[in-house]
């Protein structure tokens, strides 16, 4: 019987592949030129003054290095980079927790071990208790944004007043602006939906829809006028693009929303980390009052106490 390179033959057993030029796994013996040697302690300086944000994405990469060490700002250049990254990474010469360029999603079990596993788990979750800052606030925010690879980015800057943060990049999809407006009815207050993208016209254009359709949704089904929607462009728009002189580029041809378009466009991932950081914080403060803001921590701090001494081990 012939079976095909790659293919499993019994139980944990496979097949050799083909030999192919690209890498797999760790490469064990890296020796790059000295042009991509270069270009690589270039890529670690960024990722050294961004350390605090990591993990950045490539294209973040791409564009600090276009701005600080003058690489080319080409489609081109950018595959070349990531080529090489990917190499760095696979070699150990950067770290794989620096870089996320990943588009997987997962849905995680909550099983354990065993009863002892779980008890643990739960004295893990009360010494890390946190209440849910946005409970007692007039507004429930959500942040949204078109690049993945920045979710944890944005987690960090948006965790503290307990602002979740989604992936956008199927933001036109009607599944996902259904949902959001059966959230915000279910949660009964005015929402305010922060949203991050590139600036273009295919990004302005959805934004703006996107808008209009959930808003819609939410007028239908939504139990009082007490229960709205806004969007508000935290990020990137034209006056940011100006005011950190960010590269540009001409709008695609291809896009037949570019007939009314003036001006270059600009990815979102062009913005250093530590800007988008601050402006997505100074966003969700705007909607914040810190009067309850102060009283949820104290009362968060008394209450974890609370439970880590109901979860103390004691006589069975």
């Amino acid at each position: 019987m012939n079976i095909p390179a790659g293919r499993k033959t019994g139980a944990g057993e496979f097949t050799a592949c083909p030999k192919t030029s690209r890498p797999r796994g760790y490469i064990e013996h890296y020796n790059p030129q000295a042009k991509t040697r270069e270009l690589l302690a270039q890529a670690q300086a960024v990722l050294d003054e961004y350390r605090q944000y990591w993990p950045l994405t490539c294209r973040q990469i791409f564009y600090r290095l276009v701005g600080a060490h003058g690489y080319d700002k080409t489609e081109a250049a950018y595959g070349r980079l990531c080529h090489h990254l990917a190499n760095a990474r696979r070699a150990r010469m950067i770290p794989f927790a620096a870089i996320r360029d990943d588009g997987v999603t997962t849905k995680y079990n909550l099983h354990w071990d065993d009863r002892d596993a779980f008890i643990a788990h739960l004295r893990y979750l009360s010494s890390n208790y946190k209440r849910d800052k946005l409970a007692g606030q007039e507004y429930h925010i959500e942040v949204w944004c078109e690049a993945a690879g920045m979710l944890p980015q944005l987690h960090d800057a948006a965790s503290p007043y307990s602002v979740q943060v989604y992936s956008s990049g199927g933001f036109d999809s009607l599944t996902a602006k259904k949902d959001l407006a059966d959230r915000i009815c279910r949660i009964e207050k005015p929402t305010v939906i922060l949203h991050l993208g590139d600036y273009d016209p295919s990004g302005e254009s959805i934004f703006d829809s996107v808008a209009e359709d959930v808003a819609a949704f939410v007028e239908a089904d939504r139990r009082h006028g007490l229960i709205t929607v806004q969007f508000e462009r935290v990020a990137l728009t034209a006056s940011q693009v100006r005011i950190y002189d960010l590269p540009t580029a001409p709008p695609k041809a291809t896009d037949s929303r570019s007939k009314g378009w003036t001006g270059g466009t600009c990815q979102l991932e062009a913005l250093p980390p530590d800007i988008i950081a601050q402006i997505l914080r100074e966003a969700i403060e705007r909607h914040i009052d810190f009067v309850q803001y102060g009283m949820d921590e104290a009362s968060e701090k008394r209450e974890r106490e609370e439970v880590s001494r109901l979860l103390l081990p004691g006589p069975r």
